[in-house]
């Protein structure tokens, strides 16, 4: 081999030495952002979530993803610092847009909430389960390893509440008037209604001099309110429905 050939060779090999390492470090940067996205959005979107929320399932599970979450997000924070990799301070623009309607949201967000969830999980469980198996970085192919469990955990748990918890959708809208009504309503069902949250849910519907409001043992708030200068009983059930004269 020729002495020009063999420096061309040996510069071809230094670039690739140095060009392995970037890359490397470029897929590792990948895995902090798209972990440490997931874990804040998961933790913001709970503590915007769990006020909001009816079933208590659901109550119980956002403060699980707040606690379980918290912990994973501080220890990825630990290990990319190590790493000298930067770990994202604010969510992108889609994990915005759903913390935005949760924020927003005047009533229950039990629905978006439990869709949010599935979706996150899943796509958690799959970012982990890939970099658990063919990460490039040994600390966090470590920490994706250990993580793993406890986001299956919880992909099985969001799972399982959302079989079980009570549909809040449109079927069953609040009644916003006496000219209007709802067969089914008031449903029966667990209320998380705090009687400030009643009896402001019910003035909102048109209602005045709201009270005696007591909770049924249906989850049903009942107690007496007026419209047009009429008393009438009135009853608030855990979707939001008003019902005027029910009993």
């Amino acid at each position: 081999m020729t002495t020009p050939i063999r420096l061309a060779a040996l510069s071809l090999a230094t670039a690739m030495t140095f060009a392995l390492p970037a890359l490397a470090a470029e897929t590792a940067q990948d895995f902090v952002t798209k972990a440490a996205i997931g874990g804040l959005f998961e933790v913001q979107a709970s503590k915007a979530a769990q006020d909001k929320l009816q079933a208590a399932d659901l109550r119980n599970f956002a403060q699980k993803m707040i606690s379980d979450h918290g912990a994973a997000n501080a220890k990825l924070e630990s290990i990319a610092g190590e790493q000298k990799l930067q770990v994202p301070a604010d969510l992108d623009g889609p994990h915005k847009s759903d913390l935005d309607k949760l924020k927003s949201a005047s009533g229950p967000v039990d629905a978006p909430y439990t869709d949010m969830q599935k979706a996150a999980h899943d796509e958690a469980v799959t970012l982990f389960e890939a970099y658990a198996k063919d990460g490039d970085n040994p600390a966090l192919k470590s920490f994706a390893a250990q993580t793993l469990p406890t986001l299956k955990m919880h992909q099985e748990m969001i799972q399982k509440v959302a079989t079980t918890a009570p549909a809040t959708g449109s079927a069953t809208p609040a009644v916003t008037s006496s000219d209007t009504s709802n067969p089914a309503a008031p449903v029966p069902g667990a209320n998380s209604f705090t009687e400030a949250q009643a009896k402001s849910a019910i003035e909102k519907a048109g209602y005045a001099d709201v009270s005696a409001l007591t909770k049924d043992d249906k989850g049903i708030w009942r107690g007496t309110a007026s419209k047009d200068g009429k008393s009438t009983p009135i009853a608030l059930d855990y979707q939001g429905n008003v019902v005027a004269g029910a009993k």
